[in-house]
Order: structure tokens, then C-alpha cells, then sequence
């Protein structure tokens, strides 16, 4: 892999005591509660599997592949379902788990969409938030880390299908917050 990426913006020890953090109180909250966590794919993988692990409690495992980027960086502004869910949500108390939230978009098209399925409740855990991105505001209900606006790529987040596999975050040095090479 050519090194693109500069210093890293959460180390692995970071990530792995802040994803105790949350498990902990996910776990404190989904009490007694028929929780389905439902993983946003590609991105939240790692973090996803971790997230898992962290909490201490019963609970089932769905996923969905959601796309707004296509093969571009910059998001295209419309959100598209790939793959469904296999688990029936309805009844249920879903936690949708984001490697990152920025614009919203896919945020407000899931909660909605999914809300048709009558589910108990929906909540969103990410990774990480940048809120000066947002153009449509969301509740995000459980973050990771709050960052300023930097392409990171690691722990799941790609530029160009790339860079997933780094076991931290970093700053993409060579390009911008919209995802262009400087």
C-alpha cells in the first residue's frame, strides 16, 4: 500500500477504549430489550465487529450495504439500498451502526425507510461524527469521536476502496474534505 495518508487522527488504543465505552452503556440502555444491531456496510465493518463484542449483552446481528458514493469520494447526494435486511425488525429495538455521519443523508433515508417496518425503537451509533458537514440534521445517539472536516480513511473507511485495512485513522494527506486529490 503506498503511504498517502498522514499521522493517525484516532490511534488504535483510542478507538478500542472508546468502543468499551459504548459497549458498556449500549448495553446499560438495551437492557432487558430485543436489540438488533444492524451494520452499515462496507465502512462500519470494523468498527461493527468490535461494537459487537463491546456489548455485553444478547443481542442479534443484521446487515445492509448502503451506497451514496458510487465509486466517487464525494457523496452523490442520493442514497441507494443495495442489500436488504434478513432479520424482520418489526417489534424490535434497532441500532443502526454508521462508520461515519457527516452530510445525514443516508442517516434520514435509513431511519425512514426503516421506521415503515415498524421496529420499537431506531438509534444510530458512529464511529465518528463531523457535524460541519451536515446539510439535514440528525440524531446521532451514541458517537465514537467527533471530527473536524478531514478525509479520513482506516478502520473501515475507504478512498477508492482503499486503505479500509489500516487499524487506526488517519488524515488522507493527499486529498480534501470532499474526497479530490490536492
Amino acid at each position: 500500500m503506498e503511504k498517502i495518508f498522514g499521522r493517525p487522527v484516532v490511534t488504535q488504543e483510542d478507538m478500542k477504549r472508546r468502543i468499551e465505552e459504548l459497549g458498556r452503556q449500549i448495553a446499560s440502555d438495551y437492557a432487558g430489550k430485543d436489540l438488533i444491531l444492524v451494520g452499515i456496510l462496507k465502512g462500519a465493518f470494523a468498527f461493527y465487529a468490535d461494537l459487537a463484542r463491546a456489548i455485553r449483552a444478547p443481542l442479534l446481528v443484521d446487515f445492509l450495504i448502503v451506497t451514496s458514493y458510487g465509486s466517487k469520494a464525494k457523496t452523490s447526494g442520493k442514497v441507494k439500498m443495495v442489500t436488504d435486511l434478513t432479520e424482520d425488525i418489526k417489534g424490535r429495538d434497532v441500532l443502526l451502526v454508521e462508520d461515519i455521519v457527516d452530510s445525514g443523508l443516508t442517516v434520514q433515508y435509513l431511519v425512514k425507510a426503516l421506521s415503515k417496518r415498524k421496529p420499537r425503537s431506531i438509534k444510530v451509533c458512529a464511529l465518528l461524527s463531523k457535524p460541519k458537514r451536515r446539510r439535514i440534521a440528525v440524531k446521532v445517539d451514541y458517537v465514537g469521536f467527533e471530527i473536524s472536516n478531514k478525509y479520513v480513511v482506516g478502520y473501515g473507511l475507504d478512498y477508492q476502496q482503499q486503505y479500509r485495512n489500516l487499524p487506526y485513522l488517519a488524515v488522507l494527506d493527499q486529498v480534501d474534505e470532499e474526497g479530490h486529490k490536492t
